[in-house]
């Protein structure tokens, strides 16, 4: 217990070459890895995909899906040295289901869920085990923190079932 027990490293999961230093910061404190929970993401401006500019998409799945695919990859090497370790990767319900304004977010968590999906047929002979979470509506703040706002529905936007808005 105590400090000794944690360590805490800023990273930008979208600089590869950031990522590709973490491992070897994580041994120098702890010694080993043992496991990583990829948690990271962001949503995008709640418009449809006409309207949303490149800069977003470009964004969304520099976090969403870079981000978990650089810290998978970069510590899967790490953790097959364990005698058991763990990744953890958060997909979404956005990921299973079209949100009308949130196709980029959802294209990148379906993403996630593939690429961890894959991963775990892949390892499944080895001591690293591989779990997709797909959470529903939380109370986060990734609306603030993905630096987009939510307007109420107006009259013919499509509601989450593909129902309109009707006034």
């Amino acid at each position: 217990g105590g400090a000794e027990s944690i360590s805490t490293h800023v990273v930008n999961i979208t600089d590869r070459v950031a990522v590709e230093a973490l491992p070897q910061a994580v041994v120098d404190h702890f010694g080993a890895v043992d496991g990583i929970v990829n948690c990271a993401g962001i949503i995008q401006p709640f418009v449809r995909l006409s309207e949303l500019d490149y800069a977003a998409i470009d964004r969304v799945f520099a976090v969403n899906w870079y981000g978990t695919l650089y810290m998978t990859k970069t510590f899967l090497p790490w953790l097959l040295k364990r005698p058991e370790a763990h990744i953890v990767n958060i997909s979404s319900m956005g990921g299973f289901l079209p949100v009308p304004g949130q196709t980029i977010y959802g294209a990148s968590k379906a993403a996630v869920k593939l690429l961890t999906e894959g991963l775990h047929s892949e390892l499944r002979h080895t001591r690293v085990r591989v779990t997709v979470v797909f959470p529903g509506a939380v109370a986060t703040n990734i609306t603030v923190n993905s630096g987009v706002s939510i307007e109420a529905p107006t009259e013919g936007d499509l509601l989450f079932d593909g129902r309109p808005v009707t006034g």
